[in-house]
This record gives C-alpha cells, sequence and structure tokens, in this order.
C-alpha cells in the first residue's frame, strides 16, 4: 500500500489518499505536481484505494507539498520525521 500525503496552505494537517499499487501511486503523485506547477485554481479530485467512500477535492494552486510513502504492515517505511514540519518552517 502506498500513501499519498499532501499539504495544503493554511492547514496543520496533511490530507492522506492510499493506491494498492506503486503506478497508480506514481501517477497520482504526477498528478499532483503538475497540478502545483501549473499553479492554476483548478480542482484535483482524490479517491482512496484503502477506503473507497473518501474523496476530497482541492484546488491546485493551494498545494504546497506532496509525498508519497510506501506502507507495509502497521509501519510507515521511510518515512522521515520532520517531513512537515520543515514545510511549516519555511
Amino acid at each position: 500500500m502506498f500513501t499519498i500525503d499532501i499539504v495544503l496552505q493554511d492547514m496543520p494537517l496533511p490530507i492522506s489518499v492510499q493506491r494498492k499499487e506503486a503506478e497508480p501511486a506514481e501517477s497520482l503523485y504526477q498528478e499532483i505536481l503538475q497540478a502545483m506547477r501549473s499553479g492554476s485554481s483548478d480542482l484535483v479530485e482524490l479517491t482512496c484505494d484503502k477506503d473507497e467512500q473518501k474523496k476530497v477535492a482541492v484546488k491546485g494552486n493551494l498545494i504546497c507539498a506532496v509525498s508519497v510513502n510506501k506502507k507495509s504492515g502497521g509501519m510507515a517505511e521511510g518515512r522521515v520525521p520532520g517531513f512537515f514540519a520543515a514545510i511549516a518552517e519555511q
């Protein structure tokens, strides 16, 4: 399972969605990067593979950061503490 975390301006907690496979996770990551680069206020609609009823839409120009992490069992692998704290300090 892969978790995609998105940090929005003026929002202290990230929005997270999951993908079961690496390729869809990478595709969503690239879609979010494109929205960030464009600076447009177009909506980015997100769904979650883990909880199929979970849906969220965010404006692309409000996204500050995105992170993809591979999750194994109950613990996230390779997740670096302080990712979001570093964003808040900038």
